[in-house]
């Protein structure tokens, strides 16, 4: 396996993100920390299988996220740069974790409070992003913090997943 945070380390990257959505089929935009829109979520809630796409600002689809029809425990798939990554929940304890696995890299994992977006994701011990409310006071808004190597749009993507998978995003 290939591991998915390099040692060239890049400066911590932070977005915002919106907590819940308005009604059936509601898109919304991911922000940076300077307040620019930088991705955009397009729920696509009206089709068969819960689908997401992750979009850059010109519309050009980054990762397309989709819950996995017909498994035995909720999963969803994440489809970006020719590869693909699964995100399910871990039958590890009691705790609340998920699981991440990419293809070609090594697995991530994340653990927290799901439900009130205070969580960590971390590839082999190393946190590679924080979740948490308390960057911002914007209601049902949280923030992603992202650091090192990492593609962030494939973290934003997994963010999108645990949301749904933890029932967030109704």
């Amino acid at each position: 396996m290939q591991p998915l945070v390099s040692d060239g380390r890049q400066a911590t990257r932070r977005y915002q993100m919106r907590e819940k959505m308005l009604s059936i089929g509601d898109d919304f935009w991911i922000e940076n920390g300077a307040g620019q829109r930088v991705f955009k979520v397009d729920n696509k809630k009206l089709r068969l299988r819960e689908t997401f796409i992750l979009e850059d600002p010109s519309g050009h689809e980054i990762a397309k996220i989709q819950k996995k029809a017909l498994s035995v425990r909720d999963k969803m798939k994440i489809e970006f740069d020719d590869r693909e990554a699964t995100v399910h929940k871990a039958l590890i304890g009691i705790r609340d974790r998920y699981k991440v696995e990419i293809d070609g890299a090594d697995d991530l994992t994340a653990h927290g409070n799901f439900v009130d977006h205070e969580y960590e994701v971390e590839s082999d011990g190393q946190r590679v992003a924080t979740i948490s409310k308390k960057w911002f006071r914007v209601r049902e808004t949280y923030g992603v913090e992202i650091d090192g190597a990492i593609d962030d749009a494939l973290v934003l993507a997994i963010t999108v997943c645990i949301d749904a998978l933890a029932g967030i995003r109704d």
